[in-house]
């Protein structure tokens, strides 16, 4: 008997193409939703109001690059927005910019600085802070950035969300953090054996 695909919810998913983190993992459903109507999502709306997905229905949530965008007072909403759609096993994955290693690099001077090279071009302190200079320039304010997390931050507000386990790393070459959470309480080998899995280092 054939079971059903299990669900991610690519929040925030952007252009078609971009990875979630759960390819290749098996028998995984993608559902893409975002606020852009340009990226053409399954679903359209905000991480802080997810009405149109059902309660208890996702899998996994795959939120990458975007929690960023939300006002500190948002964030609260939009996590517990991912508690009401996870199933009771279920688990998000969120990547972000990690504050420390883009401050520690702005304490030495290189606010404006070069730091790396990415698709859209030389990307500064003060794009990963701000958000993107040349993506806002040309009239796309969703990329603009209104707070932000370090590694402990970040897991003590997923905690103070409703999930009940969290581990990650920060890639500071990379200048961001990545964080598993997992709305049920798994013992530590369990929560270990899925950042395996789904965590990229």
């Amino acid at each position: 008997m054939k079971t059903e695909p299990r669900v991610v919810l690519n929040v925030g998913c952007g252009p078609k193409g971009r990875g979630h983190g759960f390819t290749g993992l098996g028998d995984w459903r993608e559902v893409r939703m975002d606020i852009d109507p340009a990226v053409q999502p399954d679903v359209l709306g905000s991480m802080t109001d997810m009405a149109t997905v059902a309660s208890g229905t996702i899998d996994a949530i795959v939120s990458s690059h975007n929690i960023e965008h939300l006002y500190p007072h948002e964030v609260p909403l939009a996590l517990a927005e991912f508690v009401r759609v996870l199933k009771a096993d279920g688990m998000v994955l969120i990547t972000c910019p990690d504050l420390q290693s883009v401050c520690a690099r702005v304490a030495r001077g290189e606010l404006a600085s070069p730091l790396y090279t990415s698709g859209a071009g030389p990307i500064a302190a003060i794009d990963i802070l701000y958000g993107l200079r040349s993506a806002m320039a040309a009239g796309n304010l969703y990329m603009a950035h209104r707070c932000g997390f370090t590694l402990d931050v970040l897991a003590n507000t997923l905690q103070a969300c409703g999930f009940a386990r969290c581990v990650g790393q920060v890639r500071p070459e990379q200048f961001d953090l990545w964080m598993l959470a997992s709305k049920a309480s798994l013992d530590d080998a369990s929560l270990h054996q899925l950042a395996k899995r789904h965590l990229p280092f």
